[in-house]
């Protein structure tokens, strides 16, 4: 046993203890700031519930985003960093139909249609930009160094901003109110008395739902197979009769259509656009698909739900014990410091296993 030891200790870098340091040092401050705002009592069960529920809102516009990373991913092995404006642009150019409508009354006398509408052009517009990008930019380079298609991604990212700054003005655009979506619903009312906003829930439910249908469009279509098996071995299913460019064009399309409907609900629940929206929000699903298992469908869903409650509980959880001054400032820190623990400790993911196991 010592000379097992001994021998570990050998191919221990100084890299790895440097890492570990971190990870204890972070643990440490996750422990403490934990220990002291829960014994003060600052916050009321009520008011960590709603930390959770909103959340778990967030967390699934994230797993959303997160589909489209992690499809391109499994099925050709590259990051493709323009997907957060493929998420910007669907809700940016859908805006000035929402505003169409408002104008016309729609959104008063027909919301829920309204919205639908809304939607439909996101998803539409997102599935166009998606497919236009691995049509243009990433399939001439599909036998390249990895290197390559991973600038030619960051270059169409700013490319995509851009030209819709300069289409759209860069100025923030207003999202109408839909009116079935305001104020609260109250559960258990002779009990807890839990009140919820409509709105959180309706961007949940709708992600959950579509998170379910488009794992089981992978799953259990002849399409999905395709998918999966072009992911698995593009040769051999192009021997079996799988078309591998039209497979590839529709993972794309798919992870555009997610991120559109995404959009959507992202503009609702902040009520505003703008060029920029889809840098953070793709960094974070970034984030949230390799914090599930890149290339892992299940895994970039509860990815995006674990950060999205981890973003929202952090800073009043982790920071506010410490003493830090505006901590809900330094969500942004808390998803990266997540992602930072997870690969430490677990470098495949959550559920990173099927992905090591194809690798």
């Amino acid at each position: 046993m010592l000379e097992r030891l001994r021998y570990r200790l050998r191919y221990i870098s100084g890299t790895d203890i440097a890492l570990w340091i971190v990870a204890a040092l972070l643990l440490t401050m996750i422990v403490v700031g934990s220990y002291n705002i829960l014994t003060e009592g600052r916050y009321t069960g009520r008011q960590w519930l709603d930390f959770v529920i909103s959340g778990l809102a967030q967390g699934s516009i994230y797993a959303l985003i997160a589909l489209g990373y992690t499809m391109v991913y499994g099925i050709l092995f590259m990051i493709n960093f323009a997907h957060g404006e493929v998420f910007m642009s669907g809700p940016f150019t859908a805006y000035f139909l929402a505003e169409y409508l408002k104008q016309k009354g729609m959104f008063q006398s027909h919301p829920l249609l309204a919205l639908l509408l809304v939607m439909l052009l996101s998803m539409l517009v997102s599935t166009v930009i998606a497919v236009s990008l691995e049509r243009l930019a990433y399939r001439p380079l599909r036998g390249a160094p990895r290197l390559v298609p991973l600038i030619t991604a960051i270059g169409a990212s700013f490319f995509l901003q851009y030209t819709f700054r300069g289409l759209y003005t860069p100025g923030f655009k207003a999202y109408p109110e839909v009116e079935p979506l305001k104020g609260t619903w109250v559960f258990f009312p002779n009990s807890l008395h839990l009140e919820i906003e409509r709105m959180l829930i309706a961007v949940f439910v709708s992600s959950v739902l579509l998170l379910i249908l488009l794992y089981a469009f992978v799953q259990f279509t002849k399409t999905g197979r395709a998918i999966r098996a072009v992911a698995e071995d593009q040769q051999a299913a192009a021997l079996m009769g799988v078309d591998v460019d039209h497979t590839i064009s529709v993972t794309f399309a798919v992870g555009g259509a997610a991120a559109g409907a995404a959009g959507v609900f992202y503009a609702l629940m902040f009520r505003q656009v703008n060029y920029f929206m889809g840098f953070f929000p793709g960094l974070k699903a970034f984030t949230a698909a390799v914090l599930g298992g890149i290339g892992n469908l299940p895994g970039a869903m509860l990815g995006g739900l674990f950060l999205g409650v981890f973003e929202s509980v952090g800073p009043s959880l982790f920071l506010e014990g410490l003493g830090v001054p505006a901590a809900y400032q330094l969500k942004d820190a808390i998803a990266f410091t997540m992602l930072v623990l997870f690969l430490i400790f677990r470098p495949t993911g959550i559920l990173g296993e099927r992905l090591a196991k194809r690798a």
